[in-house]
């Protein structure tokens, strides 16, 4: 502490106030959390470990993707439940999968004292937590693994979803099936890709499609193409409902069968419903935040790898068998 003070030029007083969240004029604050940062003496595992004992901040940071998204706030509320009952606070942010918003959240977080972070992956180098979590902050990643640190992590059955689907619309008389996917440099995308391939053609592979928007001229260009599919696999909820819109605008929907990831609003009221492979992403923010409260209480085993499967929902849209028309 006395580095610190001397770097920052202030009084030892000061530095205390500000290490313990006593409110100090901002200026000198900064200049604190400056020195702080640049000595390292917020990461000091053993000062961290007495303050961090009893989980005193009663607290936990998590990183999503899109607080917004649909599938993103149903893991928060898994994971506000479990924390809930323990009474511990969640502050979260979105990283808008950007990997320096993702570093900068977390950092922020730990800044603030909280005594876990779960975090959503959006950049390919989690070495930046190595301090964090020798300062005694547990760490859970969730829906995509963490890369180049190890830690635990909880991950949807991603490419054995997308099996499930391939195999049901051959089970319907398929064989040209389609597949619309997310940014390839995502985990999961590049997961469920995989999934597809197992069985599919690379040929009826768009990949990077971004928003619904996009889907929709993926879905076009492979309907309109020389040989088109007889049904497509979306591999996001967006993707799907860009292939609904193309479907709709050639007059395909009750001809060309549809198989989506993640399920969407309202999938079930549309004629023909849509059939969906529905991950639960309530048990991933559970199972999540079960991991990161078990570390907290002196779990030191090695890390673990959680996989939640899916379940194929048929709602009519992937029971749609091969017409005339679409073999011709």
């Amino acid at each position: 502490m006395k580095d610190v003070a001397a770097v920052a030029g202030v009084s030892l007083a000061t530095v205390s106030r500000v290490v313990n969240d006593v409110p100090v004029d901002p200026v000198l604050a900064g200049r604190v959390q400056d020195a702080v940062t640049r000595l390292g003496y917020r990461r000091d595992a053993a000062a961290a470990g007495l303050r961090r004992a009893n989980r005193s901040s009663a607290s936990i940071g998590i990183v999503l993707d899109d607080v917004a998204n649909p599938f993103f706030s149903a893991v928060h509320r898994g994971l506000e439940e479990v924390a809930r009952a323990r009474g511990v606070l969640i502050f979260s942010g979105s990283s808008d999968d950007d990997p320096a918003l993702e570093r900068d959240l977390a950092l922020s977080f730990s800044a603030h004292g909280v005594d876990g972070l779960v975090i959503v992956p959006a950049g390919t180098d989690h070495r930046y937590l190595e301090r964090e979590r020798a300062a005694g902050i547990a760490l859970v990643f969730v829906d995509r693994p963490p890369q180049r640190i190890l830690a635990d992590a909880v991950l949807t059955d991603n490419a054995g979803g997308v099996r499930d689907a391939v195999a049901h619309l051959l089970a319907a008389g398929h064989r040209r099936i389609g597949y619309l996917g997310d940014r390839s440099h995502i985990f999961t995308a590049a997961e469920r890709l995989g999934g597809y391939l197992a069985r599919g053609e690379e040929s009826l592979v768009r990949m990077d499609l971004v928003g619904s928007e996009a889907a929709e001229r993926g879905a076009l260009e492979l309907l309109q193409g020389p040989d088109p599919p007889t049904a497509l696999i979306c591999g996001q909820n967006h993707l799907t409902i860009g292939a609904l819109y193309a479907l709709r605008a050639l007059g395909l929907e009750a001809e060309v069968a549809l198989v989506g990831f993640d399920d969407i609003p309202l999938g079930g009221l549309v004629r023909p419903g849509v059939t969906v492979v529905a991950q639960d992403p309530v048990a991933l923010g559970r199972h999540a935040a079960e991991l990161l409260f078990a570390r907290l209480e002196g779990d030191d085993s090695p890390p673990r790898r959680i996989v939640v499967p899916t379940r194929l929902i048929a709602r009519g849209s992937g029971e749609i068998r091969p017409s005339d028309r679409m073999r011709s």
